[in-house]
């Protein structure tokens, strides 16, 4: 987790990823910056992180009793953007940084999207402070005046998908701040909250992705010190992370991102052509979760369609099927290197994903609809903390990935097994996992006890199993993986 060490303490999460507690509804969640990102990588597709807790991955799309709730984990840093994602275990002190960073792949997918009703992302969109009550926010956070004066408050890439899905409702977090704005899309400067029309993202300034864990008020705010260009130029010194303590210096020099890595289409695909409907976007960011702090608002959305309740009164959470087409489509895109081959431009994408969905439509059930628990189920991977462990269990694989993959028959680029390694947990014993799921939820801590005791025992036996194994070539080696870390 990229913490100072100060910082670096086991907070709550293990309890609901244990079973010891459970999340009381149905959560969605997405990823921020200060995360356990290696948990999540796992799931990058989107998965169960705990019972409850749906993480959409690192871009998604699902549908709770037919509400479309797309988002984007992480947050902006023009360096990375257009890098594919080449982080591995174990991270050093600049990947364990860069993993969450946004790229230009998973922006791509999300803009294939049609209209969400709701849009969840951890970085506001650059410049949605220009339309709500932008005095009142710069008065409570004088340090974001020289971002908001030369427009590089917030992520670009986000205000490209804001301008092109048009949401419904997008909801933020980030700036450790409760502020509201309406963005009215396709109306003119005067339209909005403030004298500011739609525009393209930015393409020079720095883009504050990161803050303060200490102080809000602990600002980088060094001026650029290159013009923009047209291109990217090969690196500048114009920082765009906030950063904070103890973070690694080389971590400031950034490329300042064009229009085109950004976008390669400016006109919103959600809009038909000559079509007078101004649409709106709410959105919201809430501020830190601490006493006297505004972090939390419910709002109430209708649902589109009367659906039957579950058994046990849950809400319908589906696979969204556009989000299945589209990655099915762009799959073969996914770089897990350095490098990121040419994506295809928007309209070409949209070519390959409307056949895709032709393909969900007749061979995934329900057209697509599929309820998520039928495919993923919440599988611990790793066994919870405990004292005197100071060792990575066992290599694994997550099956909840295994199983998305298998249903849209694609290749399991995330965590696959070594060649010829099929280990037992993802053969499909959906019974047994149910069980312990079932068992957890009733809190019964002697299960989870002989369940960490297996994996344990587990570990001691391909321990001497690799012992006795005959010596394999460096091209032929895997490291182990991970302690689950609490976001």
């Amino acid at each position: 987790m990229a913490v100072p060490q100060k910082y670096r303490e086991l907070g709550g999460f293990h309890k609901y990823y244990t079973g010891e507690e459970k999340a009381p509804m149905l959560t969605i969640v997405i990823g921020g910056n200060h995360e356990a990102s290696n948990y999540m990588w796992e799931l990058y597709h989107g998965g169960w992180l705990a019972p409850n807790i749906y993480f959409l991955g690192f871009s998604g799309c699902v549908q709770v009793n037919g509400i479309r709730i797309a988002g984007s984990s992480g947050v902006y840093n023009s360096r990375h953007y257009a890098f594919g994602h080449n982080e591995t275990l174990p991270y050093d002190n600049n990947t364990i940084r860069s993993i969450y960073h946004t790229r230009q792949y998973d922006v791509l997918k999300l803009s294939q999207l049609s209209r969400p009703d709701v849009f969840l992302s951890h970085d506001w969109p650059n410049t949605i402070e220009k339309y709500g009550n932008t005095e009142a926010l710069l008065r409570k956070k004088p340090f974001f005046r020289k971002e908001s004066e030369t427009e590089t408050l917030g992520s670009p890439p986000l205000l490209y998908l804001l301008k092109t899905l048009q949401p419904k409702w997008w909801f933020s977090a980030h700036l450790h701040t409760r502020f509201q704005a309406l963005y009215r899309h396709g109306g003119s400067a005067s339209g909005n909250s403030s004298n500011v029309g739609a525009r393209r993202p930015p393409a020079q300034g720095k883009n504050p992705d990161e803050i303060v864990i200490d102080e809000d008020d602990d600002f980088d705010v060094s001026e650029p010190k290159h013009k923009a260009s047209s291109t990217i130029p090969p690196s500048v010194e114009n920082p765009d992370e906030i950063k904070i303590e103890d973070e690694d210096e080389d971590m400031d020099v950034i490329k300042t991102p064009s229009k085109e890595s950004i976008s390669t289409s400016s006109s919103p695909q959600n809009q038909p052509e000559g079509a007078t409907e101004v649409r709106e976007t709410h959105f919201l960011a809430l501020d830190k979760c601490l006493p006297k702090r505004e972090f939390l608002e419910v709002i109430e959305i209708s649902d589109p369609a009367e659906l039957p309740s579950n058994s046990n009164g849950s809400p319908h959470l589906t696979f969204d099927p556009e989000w299945l087409a589209i990655t099915r489509a762009l799959h073969s895109y996914l770089s897990t290197s350095r490098t990121q081959p040419s994506l295809p431009t928007p309209d070409e994408a949209k070519i390959l994903v409307m056949s895709e969905l032709e393909w969900v439509k007749k061979n995934v059930l329900n057209g697509g609809l599929l309820p998520i628990n039928e495919v993923q189920t919440f599988w611990r991977t790793a066994p919870g903390p405990s004292k005197g462990q100071n060792h990575d269990p066992p290599w694994y694989t997550n099956p909840q990935t295994e199983a998305l993959t298998k249903l849209l028959q694609i290749t399991n680029k995330i965590n696959p097994p070594p060649p010829g390694v099929v280990p037992e947990m993802i053969q499909g014993d959906v019974k047994a996992e149910a069980e312990v799921e079932a068992d957890a939820d009733a809190g019964i801590p002697e299960k989870i006890a002989n369940e960490t005791t297996k994996v344990e025992e587990t570990s001691n036996m391909q321990a001497e199993a690799e012992e006795a194994a005959p010596e394999l070539p460096d091209s032929g080696r895997w490291s182990p993986s991970r302690v689950v870390d609490s976001p």
